[in-house]
Order: structure tokens, then sequence, then C-alpha cells
């Protein structure tokens, strides 16, 4: 009976012993387990924080690449942008960052813009509305008033060129459109440059075509022209070709065109040959994304973005 009850209590001990081990395991495993949830926890707050802001340099602006977009050759708008910018090489000719996307026409450039967060442009102001945003210059918003008192820096004319003698049909048209009537429609949407201008006298018995081409800048504006234009004249016709400044002008020499456009100043040698018109002014303006956060840029920033010489956003000062 004795040697049975020391084998019960020894199993008891075995027992117990074994529970205890067990429930130690227990505990190691649950301390285990929570120490490696903090860990998976700490991980994944630094995680995150190590990913927040990738885009946005201190909450204040982007990082990273600059994409830079610019119009092709040939446009008034480029031309007149590099030479007041000052986009040139020693010798003045144009020097636009090679890696830059070219739009074909003011849309082109702003579909660009608007679809690219890191891109930057330009446009005439004019044609701009709320898919991009227009920088400052230095301080100086670009608008009609100032450019008209000339604060804005990147301002251009609109013009218009004949060669030789003027047919009565397309001076008419450029007696309206330096008319009252004709600067009204112009400030409109751009600068005039007659406030003073008289009525229009329309003409009687005026009949024809009339061939305008050239710049895209100033397409849109010369089309609202023509449109009031034929109004008052129904049995006259305006056809309007969008080609770019130089081919406007090219065209005019050649006697292609009656009249040609250009976003920009006659070149030495468009004027030897061409009778220039300013008939508006027009700022150009520097567009980014929406959803950029910058809202002023210096003018010395936009001539280093479009030469190559910056090409991060976070070094935009």
């Amino acid at each position: 009976m004795r040697r049975k009850l020391m084998i019960l209590l020894a199993l008891v001990a075995a027992l117990s012993l074994f529970l205890v081990a067990c429930g130690g395991n227990d505990a190691d495993a649950t301390e285990a387990d929570a120490t490696d949830a903090t860990v998976t926890e700490a991980d994944a707050t630094e995680g995150d924080a190590g990913e927040e802001d990738t885009d946005v340099a201190g909450g204040e602006g982007l990082t990273g690449p600059i994409s830079v977009v610019t119009r092709e050759d040939g446009s008034g708008t480029r031309g007149a942008f590099v030479e007041i910018v000052g986009v040139e090489d020693a010798d003045g000719n144009d020097a636009t960052v090679g890696t830059a996307i070219v739009g074909n026409g003011t849309d082109q450039v702003m579909t660009s813009v608007m679809g690219t967060p890191d891109a930057i442009g330009y446009i005439s102001l004019g044609s701009l509305n709320d898919t991009v945003k227009a920088l400052k210059i230095d301080g100086v918003d670009a608008t009609d008033e100032l450019i008209k008192e000339g604060s804005y820096p990147i301002a251009r004319p609109f013009n218009v060129a004949t060669k030789g003698e003027v047919s009565e049909l397309a001076q008419d048209f450029l007696n309206f459109i330096m008319s009252k009537q004709g600067q009204e429609i112009v400030a409109e949407g751009y600068i005039s440059v007659d406030d003073a201008a008289a009525d229009y006298a329309a003409a009687e018995g005026l009949s024809g075509n009339i061939q305008v081409g050239g710049s895209t800048s100033v397409s849109p504006l010369m089309e609202k022209l023509a449109e009031e234009y034929m109004t008052l004249n129904p049995d006259v016709t305006i056809d309007i070709q969008s080609t770019g400044s130089t081919a406007g002008m090219t065209g005019a020499i050649d006697g292609v065109l009656d009249i040609g456009m250009a976003s920009r100043e006659l070149t030495d040698e468009e004027a030897a040959e061409l009778e220039g018109l300013v008939i508006a002014r027009d700022g150009i303006a520097v567009i980014v994304n929406n959803d950029n956060p910058l809202d002023d840029i210096s003018m010395e920033n936009v001539k280093q973005i479009f030469l190559g010489e910056l090409i991060n956003w976070e070094d935009v000062k």
C-alpha cells in the first residue's frame, strides 16, 4: 500500500511539472507575439513616415525632375518667350533644353501640362483657362492691367503684316480691326492698343475673299474679328489658317496670304518686305499643373528651367 502511494505522488509531481512547463511556453509565446506585434506596428509606422510627402518637399512644393513643355519651332509664342526670358545661347539662338516636350499649338501645351503633375510650360494669356495654373513672375500676376502698365514682364505684341499695295477688301478688314468695334473685341480677352479708336464705317458693296494665316495664338482673336466683320459684310468670306508666325510672315511675303499673323515682333528680314501693324498686346503665362502648390516663380528660375540648368523642383527658390 505504501508503495502504491509513493508511485501516485510521483505521478502527481510529474504532471505538475509538465503543466508548469506548458504554461511557461504559452507565456513566452504570448510575450513573443506581443513583441512581434509591437515591432511590426513600429515598422509600419516608420514605413508610412518614410513614404509620406515623397512628392512634396516639406509640404511646400514638388520634388523630383521638372518636365519642360515648349512650343514648336516657328511659333511666335516660343520666339517671344525665348527672347523675353533670355532662353538663348551666346549668339542669341534659341537654347531651349533638348529634352523639352514639344506642343504643336497652344492646346497641346495646355493638355501636356494638365496631364503631367511635374510639368511647366507657357501659353498666350488670352488662352488661359482653369485646366492649368498661371504662376506669378517675381510676385506679379499675369493680368491685362499689369501688362498694360508694364509690370508683368513676359508680354508681346500681336502683329498682322501685309506686303505692298493692299486690296480694298483687306484694307477694310484692317480698318475694322483697328476701329472701336474691333478693339472692343480685342479687349474681351487681350489688351487693346487704341482705347480712343473711331467707329467702323462700313463700305458699301464689298464682296470677295480674304486669306489670313499665321500664329496659332493670334488665330482665336482673328476668328472673332472675322466673324463680326462678316456679319457686317455678308458677301465677304475670310479664311484663317493657323500655321505659326513664321509661316504667316512667309505666306504674306510670297503673296499666298493677304494678311499674315505673328505673335511676336517681325524680324529684320520680315520687316524689310512687310508692313507690320500691332492690333493687340498679350501676355505669356507660365503655367503648371493645378496640383502644383507653387504660386510664384522668379524670372531667373524660369530662364534656368528652360535652359536645362535647373532640373529639380526642390531647387526652385
